[in-house]
């Protein structure tokens, strides 16, 4: 699992994260405004309230609101996040 160890918010629904291992980038989360509970993200200064969660490593809001870090790391990287997982099961295997 990737974890995240930074993050800011920028303008139009994008943050910046960086990852323990160096990678860094922009993720556009536009595409999940108003779905379900990125509702809330409408608020932009909810969503501007972005945090790393301690446990999990990952961002997040409150009220439970969070994303996977593997697909973060695969947006980051611009790849596919199941090639991404496939790649990482034969390393490790």
């Amino acid at each position: 699992m990737h974890e995240i160890i930074e993050v800011k918010p920028l303008s139009n629904y994008r943050v910046w994260i960086k990852f323990s291992d160096g990678v860094e980038g922009t993720v556009g989360l536009s595409e999940l405004l108003g779905k379900g509970v990125f509702k809330a993200w409408e608020d932009t200064e909810f969503f501007n309230s972005v945090y790393i969660d301690p446990e999990s490593h990952t961002i997040a809001w409150e009220g439970g609101i969070d994303l996977c870090p593997d697909n973060l790391y695969a947006k980051v990287l611009g790849v596919d996040p199941l090639s991404l997982l496939k790649k990482e099961l034969v390393v490790n295997y």
